[in-house]
């Protein structure tokens, strides 16, 4: 059942996120809507060993939405805490799987108590493997990752663009109400954005 209480911007089924090029320390990333309105604004903590993503409704940074951190230290196999920063309620975590992502990236969506309810992956293990040896990394075969349910169902796919010099991926969720909280999806993007893309 879709949280009446949950911000308009979490609703939209499309989303475009944008890594900001040249920013140091940390990191920046731009979200839109299919339109291309600004919907979110995201930063990661720079110098920190316990890695922290916050998320604006805005570059003002006034309002802040979500928070994404870990409490582990330069962890192989993190997992990644989100919680929503105008509630205080805990949405859930996303953890890496360390190993498996040496090959195809692979991330497990876990709910409060800890179930796992989905897993974000890379869709074809051959991009996956040519991206091992550089050849994704200047945009010339965009990646394309996936999410599924528990039993297996495709909730959303994300793709990356064509573009050798900014990062960016499409998020399109194909169900008005999926399984996986909205908040998780988008963590999940961002998390790939700053994550994955900074080991491209």
């Amino acid at each position: 059942m879709i949280d009446s209480k949950l911000d308009p911007v979490f609703m939209h089924n499309e989303y475009l996120f944008r890594r900001k090029v040249f920013k140091f320390p940390g990191a920046a990333f731009h979200i839109y809507d299919r339109n291309g309105s600004i919907l979110f604004y995201s930063e990661q903590k720079p110098l920190r060993l316990k890695e922290d993503f916050r998320v604006y409704s805005d570059k003002s940074k006034s309002r802040e939405l979500l928070v994404i951190k870990t409490p582990q230290i330069i962890d192989f196999s993190p997992t990644y805490y989100v919680k929503d920063a105008t509630t205080g309620e805990s949405v859930g975590a996303l953890k890496r799987k360390g190993w498996k992502s040496l090959v195809r990236d692979e991330w497990i969506f876990l709910s409060n108590d800890g179930r796992r309810i989905g897993k974000l992956t890379e869709s074809s293990m051959k991009r996956a493997i040519l991206s091992r040896f550089r050849i994704l990394a200047i945009g010339l075969i965009p990646q394309e990752f996936i999410v599924l349910s528990r039993e297996g169902r495709e909730i959303c796919r994300i793709k990356q663009h064509f573009n050798p010099f900014v990062l960016k991926y499409t998020l399109k969720i194909h169900d008005q109400d999926p399984p996986i909280d909205r908040r998780l999806l988008i963590a999940g993007c961002i998390l790939l954005l700053g994550i994955e893309g900074r080991q491209r």
